[in-house]
């Protein structure tokens, strides 16, 4: 299959903007980008937001949760995309949160299933898929088709 990686990581990004545009998502997240690729499709990343009417805020450092292993974005750049700014507030709460009790030694493991079912809440995701990927601990990562 060919396929190139930026039409790729657009079509992903056009597709989860008009999803977080319709209210289905109240937040959505770009594939995971190396920071040249993040600068290839700025432009047509901010187009789209544009274009749906929603926002955007690059993470240079994803909250790490168990909807993913840390492996899958580390080193990576995510774009968040969100309608209301209450959205991002919650995310960056949500990270702050963890980092706080990283720093002083309180980050059990309680802790980071709510702060993971927290954040998947802000992602629309179904309880059902929250509590398997609660189950799963954050062992098993998106697909993401080979480009």
């Amino acid at each position: 299959m060919d396929i190139d990686r930026r039409s790729f990581q657009l079509g992903m990004i056009n597709c989860f903007a008009e999803m977080v545009a319709v209210g289905v998502k109240s937040l959505a997240i770009s594939p995971p980008l190396k920071p040249e690729e993040y600068d290839d499709i700025r432009e047509a990343s901010e187009a789209i937001v544009e274009g749906s009417g929603i926002r955007s805020y690059l993470e240079r450092s994803l909250l790490v949760t168990h909807l993913q292993t840390p492996e899958f974005t580390r080193g990576k750049w995510s774009i968040l995309y969100f309608k209301e700014p209450e959205t991002l507030d919650a995310y960056l709460a949500l990270k702050e949160r963890r980092t706080r009790l990283e720093k002083k030694g309180a980050l059990t493991e309680d802790a980071t299933q709510e702060i993971s079912r927290e954040f998947m809440r802000l992602l629309s995701y179904p309880e059902d898929v929250i509590q398997g990927k609660i189950r799963g601990g954050g062992t098993s990562d998106p697909y993401m088709l080979e480009t």
